[in-house]
């Protein structure tokens, strides 16, 4: 049966828009950016698991914008790429800051906030016509994370909201399970029959060893690097055989230190680094979950540990990877950063056998960040070092984004990127994005090169697909700013339904 949530995507703007525009009287109205980035994470974790991602599913992300705030651009293909790369839930900095406002002033606005993402996100499942199962799941997850964080501050109870489990439409498999990354047909049983027959799907759906080093081996750049994660994992594969084999095995520890300039790759090895290690075995499942320093500090004594420990509980299985780590150790001996070091030493003892901890960082900072603590160097031995790309690097990871999206450069096209990516790299600063770079120089190409072909007569497939110098041309007006739409009576928390 179809949901009574369904809403256009220009009626969708509407109700975001009134649900914010009064949540910002109850909070804070520059809290507007940090919301629009965190509704946005929960709508790809929650298409994650919808039933199917289509253009309607992009159509309503271009609508998650606050009043003021610039409107996004997603595209088909960025939209399903960010959907399947959609990270566990985690509650964002400002919700932990809010939770402690409210405990400390007697308000309920965290509590008011559980209630209005609950709204959207009915909203958001609905888009193409069904609430699934899965998503009704997610969005209870999600509430019962914040409401646990305003329970450990102590904010006064409120109403409850909606419970999302009333409005399942549909038990169809979610978008991610119909679309695993590397799978492999058995053309036996199908999904559901039977508990094992699940485990042996799942473990079909996982790339072997030989896969994953391929995949390390197709980075760009990297050699030292490669050539390390190369030898650590012959290392840990020959440490094994030896157990089998009842011979003595040294202590070691798997924990590493990732130091290089933002872009240089680090977070792309790290994932590697986890699914290699669940399929040799170190690790039960090989995730990754990624933080910095506002996913692991709170604003209160005691509060940061119990922060850390989510974020912990979650990677358990995986890689725990911290990006800016020195951040943690940057603030002095009354700092909370330092309560968070001491739970993560605590874990990385406790869990030593499921558990792999990636800090990351700038090099000089990095170096000093491991010998503040003396546990952080009896546990951190392993040094990995990402350079700068070069213009030939960033070229080849442009040509690689062009063909992997369907675009076919021109030799002039080639020769007009290939200058452009030298001249970025002989220029470059500290803000120097490397990667990065080549993803937002690829963005801008396709919007300048889809304004260009929208101005032909029926183009042909050759057309779509051909990228001329023209489209690495920086455009001299500036972007239209996105038109406000006026907001319709704020009632964030009514039952609509």
């Amino acid at each position: 049966m179809p949901t009574t949530w369904n809403r256009s995507p220009e009626e969708f703007h509407k109700i975001y828009v009134a649900n914010t525009e009064a949540f910002y009287r109850l909070g804070r109205a520059e809290l507007a950016p940090e919301m629009d980035e965190f509704m946005t994470k929960c709508a790809l974790g929650l298409w994650s698991r919808a039933g199917n991602v289509n253009q309607r599913h992009v159509d309503m992300a271009n609508q998650i914008y606050s009043r003021g705030q610039k409107q996004p651009s997603w595209m088909l293909w960025t939209l399903t790429s960010s959907v399947c790369e959609s990270e566990v839930f985690l509650p964002p900095v400002f919700y932990w800051n809010l939770a402690e406002s409210d405990a400390k002033r007697g308000t309920e606005t965290s509590r008011t906030f559980i209630r209005m993402l609950t709204n959207i996100l009915l909203y958001l499942a609905a888009v193409d016509d069904d609430v699934t199962m899965a998503e009704a799941e997610y969005i209870t997850e999600c509430t019962d994370r914040l409401t646990a964080v305003c329970d450990t501050n102590g904010v006064r109870k409120s109403r409850e909201g909606l419970n999302p489990m009333d409005f399942v439409t549909s038990s169809e498999p979610s978008f991610t399970e119909k679309h695993p990354p590397q799978t492999q047909t058995s053309g036996g049983e199908k999904p559901g029959e039977t508990a094992a027959a699940e485990t042996r799907g799942e473990e079909e759906k996982k790339p072997s060893l030989e896969e994953l080093m391929e995949q390390l081996d197709e980075l760009v750049g990297l050699d030292e690097v490669k050539k390390d994660v190369k030898s650590l994992i012959n290392l840990i594969k020959v440490r094994k055989l030896r157990e089998q084999h009842d011979l003595p095995v040294p202590p070691m520890s798997l924990h590493m230190v990732f130091m290089g300039n933002p872009g240089t790759g680090k977070t792309t090895v790290a994932r590697l680094v986890g699914e290699l290690y669940a399929a040799i075995g170190v690790l039960s499942k090989g995730q990754l979950i990624e933080v910095d320093r506002s996913g692991l500090v709170a604003g209160y004594v005691g509060q940061t540990a119990l922060k850390t420990q989510e974020v912990i509980k979650s990677a358990l299985g995986g890689v725990l990877f911290i990006d800016e780590a020195y951040s943690l150790a940057a603030g002095g001996e009354n700092d909370f950063g330092r309560e968070a070091i001491e739970t993560l030493l605590k874990a990385m003892e406790d869990h030593r056998d499921n558990l792999i901890v990636i800090v990351a960082g700038y090099d000089e900072p990095m170096d000093k960040f491991i010998s503040s603590n003396p546990g952080l160097q009896s546990r951190f031995n392993k040094y990995f070092y990402f350079p700068d790309y070069n213009g030939e690097q960033l070229l080849a990871m442009f040509k690689m984004r062009c063909k992997k999206n369907g675009y076919a450069l021109t030799e002039e096209s080639e020769q007009a990127a290939r200058e452009l990516f030298g001249r970025l790299y002989a220029e470059r600063d500290d803000n120097f994005g490397n990667g990065r770079e080549v993803r937002n120089r690829f963005e801008d190409m396709v919007v300048r090169q889809s304004n260009r072909v929208a101005k032909l007569d029926s183009p042909d497939k050759e057309a779509l697909m051909a990228v001329l110098p023209e489209d690495f041309e920086d455009r001299d007006e500036d972007e239209a700013e996105p038109t406000e739409n006026t907001p319709e009576r704020a009632e964030e928390t009514k039952d609509e339904e």
